[in-house]
């Protein structure tokens, strides 16, 4: 239950509507205060208070409509310039980025902020009174003004901010920070303890034969997983518990979902622990942002937009991740308590995120040589932070493709000699990277 209420409190936190609503909900309080500060002390006669607002009630009251009738204007056309930055962004950059522009602190804050001025104003407007009992609330007024004037400063501050915040590169920046923040969660330092530890992971025989399997209630993405929850459960009743499905992954409706051995026990307190919706999130699943920045890459490819560039940029932040995931190593699959195993959870290995960084845009990119030769010389850079052999095979597997799509996909000769040039720098890479490791022999 934690674990439901946790994603929905995300959800809200991160949604579009949560921080301005706050904004105006603060600025409801605030109105009230201040008013209430000018009626209890009648602000207006204290002594140097000279810059407070000194005019009629139909002054404040012309004033404070002034003010309301022009903000709610500007929060409109703030609302349509998000709209039309939403829009252009999903053309050109695949509507999954959006997310990146609805959670934008930036946007909420301006748009919160024009809304709030609004409310504050009509607010206080309501408290003006012209009879016999007149009432001015001379403080509270002078506080919108300050508000309003504040106010063209966001203006100004959100017409540079959703200008800059259209333009791909910074898309590509947040999202690969998104990128190395998912590897830092999701991999764990190497460390000699970890390659000493060869604890024994292998499943009891029977345990196909025996166990029971769990089916999914209803369709979506297994977007989160409570480990800490699934270890108690098993611990309790005494089973072993293997998920057949790693977070990011689609879960069909009546399909396999885990497996319960020896015996089929807590069936809904175990789907309790997993949390299946209807999009991709980012705190497990690592391969999220990458297939992010692998979308960009791949649109820009497109007849559409011909923009290789963008891709070029896109390979070297992806590379730059690579050479992050070289100081880490991904985190356990089986999990024991006690020295025996109790929870196996598939994770993303290295092999399966090099494949989500490179196969696409090798796939599309095969007749840009530009983008072939980009590729070999991001791969040819970061090999020579990995020192593990089974990686570095991986990474020459990738060098491989390339150098043959890129040698299919290009028409002139010269454009084939730069890319086996390519080639051949990424071979003495992994053959200097291999040498500092151990013999091996030379790679072809």
């Amino acid at each position: 239950m934690n674990l439901q209420l946790g994603q929905a409190w995300a959800r809200v936190r991160d949604s579009f509507w949560f921080l301005p609503a706050m904004m105006t909900l603060g600025s409801m309080a605030l109105a009230e205060l201040v008013v209430n500060i000018d009626e209890r002390f009648e602000v207006n006669d204290l002594d140097g208070l000279g810059w407070l607002y000194g005019g009629s009630a139909e002054g404040a009251r012309a004033m404070l409509a002034a003010i309301a009738g022009s903000l709610i204007g500007v929060a409109g056309t703030v609302f349509s310039i998000t709209i039309a930055a939403l829009s252009l962004a999903s053309n050109q950059m695949g509507p999954r980025l959006l997310e990146h522009f609805t959670r934008d602190r930036g946007n909420q804050a301006a748009l919160g902020t024009f809304i709030g001025t609004f409310t504050f104003a009509l607010l206080v407007l309501r408290t003006v009174r012209s009879t016999e009992n007149e009432f001015v609330p001379h403080l509270a007024v002078t506080l919108g003004l300050v508000l309003t004037l504040s106010s063209l400063g966001v203006l100004i501050y959100f017409i540079h901010h959703i200008s800059s915040g259209i333009n791909v590169s910074r898309v590509i920046q947040l999202v690969s920070q998104d990128l190395e923040r998912s590897i830092s969660r999701h991999f764990v330092a190497r460390s000699a303890q970890q390659t000493a530890d060869r604890r024994d992971e292998s499943l009891p025989q029977d345990f196909d034969e025996r166990a029971t399997i769990l089916r999914a209630e209803h369709g979506g993405y297994l977007q989160t997983v409570d480990v800490g929850a699934l270890l108690k459960l098993s611990v309790r009743h005494d089973v072993i518990v293997r998920l057949l499905v790693r977070p990011g992954s689609f879960v069909f409706h009546g399909a396999p979902i885990a497996q319960i051995y020896p015996q089929a026990v807590a069936r809904d307190e175990l789907l309790q622990t997993l949390v299946v919706g209807t999009r991709r999130t980012s705190p497990q699943d690592v391969e999220l942002a990458v297939r992010q920045l692998v979308e960009v890459a791949v649109r820009a490819l497109s007849p559409g937009i011909n923009d290789p560039f963008t891709v070029l940029t896109v390979l070297d932040h992806l590379g730059n991740a690579l050479c992050r995931v070289a100081e880490k190593v991904p985190p356990p699959a089986v999990h024991f308590c006690n020295r025996k195993i109790r929870v196996v959870i598939p994770v993303t290995d290295f092999d399966g995120l090099t494949d989500a960084m490179f196969h696409q845009i090798r796939q599309n990119g095969a007749s840009h040589p530009a983008v072939m030769i980009r590729l070999l010389e991001v791969l040819a850079v970061a090999i020579e932070q990995f020192g593990d052999s089974r990686e570095q095979s991986t990474l020459h597997r990738h060098a491989s493709l390339a150098r043959t799509a890129g040698m299919q996909g290009a028409q002139l000769s010269a454009d084939q000699h730069d890319i086996e040039e390519r080639y051949t720098r990424f071979l003495a890479a992994l053959n200097q990277a291999s040498a500092s490791r151990g013999p091996r022999k030379q790679a072809r």
